[in-house]
């Protein structure tokens, strides 16, 4: 990581003959930095290729203390190789070979013993096309890297079990309708083909999700903002559950007036009012109560808060924290478990915050809170 003071690199460690592995720095604004207060690893060789600074982060990943580093020529201080055991110094040369280079790209390499880190390098010269004044490298751990790894593989497992079900019933009732047409009444023909309209759509469904996890993650959620009727559409939901079985004393709706009025986008506020009933509905018992109500947001503006709980045994405490995490089905298995996931990422696009608790009884309760979000020109003077 460099510091520019004045135009110039500031010395982020100290000579190497203080006996010190860092002192503060001060950039832009006097800010004072430590490299121990870097959460990467930072490795500085001076000019002759010798480790002038070693922070905490670098001996925490690397497993080489400061003292043993400092000093000593970078290639052994820091004796990487890449993964066809080549030793890494010696294959890129930084302080010689093409002097418009200005550094290493990040990319896996290996320490003795087989240990992995994620390494970039900087080469900082004086001019352009100088000698290499300062090497400064980051070192990153590949925990995250692996855990993003272990995610994308468990959303391809997971992805891939959803859509064999609804694809393989798909393929067996139009294989068979096709060879054997004249064979069915009317009603068999109809039932096997509600039976294809109904796994096509559920095939639609994790399409969706796929979709709303990849704008998500890569903050491309887009918030389409117009007046919701939040209460209207509360009704809407439980009159569709009402409408496919539910009994209509099950559900109890439950409004503090007076409102704001909202602005958010009602095709994303409707599938967050959707998962959080059908959770209730499937996972929870007893009565299920949604109250909408004010709120004040944390800024001190004016927002809305909708609660659903339910009567059921709730979630255990041990998995508070997961809940909203892929995944995560509870106690029950089935259904992707991306709902609650994408629930939150909704949220949050809409500037609000979402909780998980337990009632009074004990049942499951699911709160967020939106901010009143109207356009500007509504709320100036």
């Amino acid at each position: 990581m460099n510091v520019r003071t004045s135009g110039r690199v500031a010395d982020a460690c100290p000579d190497a003959s203080h006996g010190s592995h860092g002192t503060p720095v001060t950039g832009v604004g006097g800010l004072g930095l430590h490299p121990d207060d870097l959460p990467d690893g930072l490795v500085v060789a001076d000019d002759t290729g010798r480790v002038t600074c070693f922070n905490a982060a670098a001996a925490r990943i690397t497993a080489v203390r400061p003292g043993d580093a400092l000093g000593r020529p970078l290639e052994r201080a820091l004796p990487l190789e890449d993964l066809d055991g080549r030793r890494w110094w010696t294959l890129t040369d930084p302080y010689g070979g093409l002097t418009t280079r200005v550094g290493q790209p990040e990319r896996k390499l290996l320490l003795p013993g087989g240990r992995e880190v994620l390494v970039s390098a900087r080469y900082v010269r004086e001019r352009p096309n100088g000698p290499v004044i300062r090497l400064v490298v980051q070192l990153r751990g590949t925990e995250a890297r692996r855990r993003t790894e272990r995610s994308h593989a468990e959303l391809i497992a997971t992805v891939a079990h959803e859509l064999r079900s609804p694809l393989t019933s798909v393929k067996g009732f139009t294989a068979t309708l096709l060879a054997k047409w004249e064979r069915f009444t009317d009603d068999q023909k109809r039932l096997m083909l509600e039976t294809v309209d109904a796994d096509a759509d559920r095939v639609n469904r994790l399409i969706a999700e796929l979709l709303d996890i990849s704008r998500i993650d890569s903050g491309r959620l887009e918030v389409r903002r117009q007046p919701v009727d939040i209460v209207g559409a509360v009704r809407r939901h439980v009159q569709a559950h009402t409408a496919a079985g539910q009994r209509a004393e099950r559900f109890r709706v439950r409004v503090v007036e007076p409102l704001p009025a909202l602005w958010a986008d009602p095709d994303k506020i409707d599938q967050v009012l959707g998962n959080l009933l059908e959770n209730a509905v499937r996972h929870g018992e007893g009565t299920v109560t949604i109250e909408v109500a004010p709120a004040r947001m944390k800024a001190h503006t004016e927002g809305t808060a909708v609660t659903v709980s339910d009567e059921g045994p709730g979630i255990p405490e041990e998995s508070m924290g997961r809940v909203f995490t892929r995944f995560w089905r509870g106690s029950k298995r089935g259904g992707t478990g991306l709902g609650l996931y994408i629930v939150k990422g909704i949220v949050e696009a809409h500037g609000g915050t979402i909780t998980v608790g337990r009632t009074p009884h004990g049942g499951a309760q699911f709160r967020f809170t939106l901010p009143v979000g109207a356009p500007a020109f509504l709320t100036q003077a």
